[in-house]
């Protein structure tokens, strides 16, 4: 069954903060992710050509995340605008590390950009859970 789990508009909002990776990192490509977040996207040129290419990136994330309850957008707004609280990880019923993010300034940023990495794996198996409830 076949569900949008990732929307393009949030892509294109987290494309303008591309250059930091953000909008890469949504659509589950995290080695490019961080590539676009260490060279500023590839000095800005992947970042144009991005703009391009987000339509499939959709289409693929659609393809390999699995939907349900936690909302995948929601999840990503909180993190990477308000990741440094640590609001995605409340937002993912994981009390204890959002509150130590929100004491510590997201495990002084390092762990914002684990959860850059792993946040679609995180929601795609909440989702898993309560599906299986």
């Amino acid at each position: 069954m076949y569900r949008d789990t990732h929307s393009k508009i949030i892509g294109y909002c987290l494309w303008i903060f591309g250059f930091m990776g953000a909008h890469r990192f949504y659509y589950g490509r995290q080695i490019t992710g961080t590539i676009w977040f260490f060279t500023l996207g590839l000095f800005f040129i992947g970042w144009i050509i991005d703009l391009f290419l987000i339509p499939g990136m959709d289409r693929d994330a659609d393809l390999r995340y699995r939907s349900g309850p936690t909302d995948y957008n929601i999840a990503w707004i909180l993190l990477t605008f308000l990741g440094i609280f640590g609001l995605h990880r409340f937002y993912l019923g994981k009390w204890i590390t959002g509150i130590l993010y929100l004491f510590t300034a997201g495990l002084f940023g390092l762990g914002i950009l684990y959860d850059f990495w792993t946040l679609n794996g995180q929601v795609s198996a909440k989702n898993m859970m309560q599906g299986s409830l």
